[in-house]
């Protein structure tokens, strides 16, 4: 009998940051964030811990910016936050925890954020650098070595979504951006309908956890994108397909001249069950599903480094299986 190798150890969980809980709102800041959306004051910047009921809905889209959002928990225990009518576009984003751009450059992030028991009308991103791979910031950084690193740094980390319902309304209901890490998604649902996917994992982020969640978002092609991103842990999660894809690993090579670092390895999908494929329905998962064959895989050439000096996605070291088809 041939010598069959051990499949791969999955990466070792990283280490937890110390978290400062974030003190509870006052009751100005609670009324500010509870009024209803108008002109001019469409947003509201969250700074302050916040626990909602089952009867409200906030109308605000909420913000949570920078070290003054660190520490916050967002426990909804029922609430709704966004509104369907008028539909969103796709900046006006019903939640948006991003960092703060510094006077003399860089970035000031948040960290240990908890989203708790929300129903969310819209969608919700997460942000360092730039809300995607194309952004100036992260253009500029691709083309130096130690990109992935800078990207990290500047980006937020160590973020909870529990127990929460996010319904899109067109576009995608949760995106993470370049640098994102140590996100968690837990216990929770994305429906609706997404021209794209129903969660990216963009370029350089890495060491996030999507755990125990029915991903059913009706999508214009597969539901999950692991984009360039790194040690990821996708497991126990119930996944309808309705035809399309459920989780492709690729690296988007050279899109808006922005050079792709990190490659998708050492990621995990296991123990997920995907329903709704059909007779000609796409492959559940596909490692390196690009194979560097883009028009744009040439737009970051020049660069003796990542996808500037090899379009393929080179992804290595994940670990797909087991995983159940029904």
């Amino acid at each position: 009998m041939p010598f069959l190798a051990p499949p791969p150890l999955p990466p070792p969980e990283p280490p937890a940051l110390v978290r400062t809980a974030a003190a509870p709102c006052d009751a100005a800041t609670r009324a500010r964030i509870l009024a209803p959306a108008a002109p001019g004051a469409e947003s509201v910047a969250l700074t302050c811990s916040l626990r909602l009921g089952p009867e409200i809905h906030v109308t605000k889209r909420i913000v949570l910016e920078g070290g003054s959002a660190s520490g916050i928990t967002l426990d909804c225990a029922g609430a709704t936050l966004g509104q369907a009518e008028p539909p969103p576009a796709p900046d006006a984003f019903a939640l948006a925890i991003r960092s703060r751009p510094l006077p003399g450059g860089g970035f000031e992030r948040p960290s240990g954020i908890t989203v708790r028991d929300c129903r969310i009308l819209g969608h919700v991103r997460i942000w360092g650098m730039g809300v995607n791979g194309q952004g100036a910031a992260v253009r500029d950084s691709s083309r130096e070595p130690g990109h992935t690193e800078r990207a990290q740094a500047a980006a937020p980390t160590e973020v909870a979504i529990l127990g929460t319902t996010i319904t899109a309304l067109g576009h995608i209901p949760l995106y993470l951006g370049p640098g994102v890490t140590r996100v968690i998604l837990q216990g929770s649902r994305l429906d609706g309908r997404s021209r794209s996917t129903a969660l990216y994992l963009d370029a350089e982020s890495a060491e996030n956890r999507i755990t125990d969640n029915d991903i059913a978002t009706e999508t214009g092609r597969e539901l999950v994108a692991v984009d360039g991103s790194a040690r990821n842990r996708i497991t126990g999660n119930r996944f309808a397909l309705r035809g399309q894809g459920g989780v492709r690993l690729y690296r988007n090579c050279g899109e808006g001249g922005t050079v792709r670092h990190q490659t998708p390895s050492d990621n995990v999908v296991t123990d997920n069950v995907f329903r709704g494929r059909g007779l000609f329905g796409s492959a559940p998962i596909v490692v390196n599903s690009r194979g560097g064959w883009r028009l744009y895989c040439g737009e970051d050439r020049g660069y003796p480094f990542g996808s500037s000096a090899d379009d393929g996605d080179n992804g290595t070291g994940n670990v797909v299986e087991p995983n159940r088809v029904e």
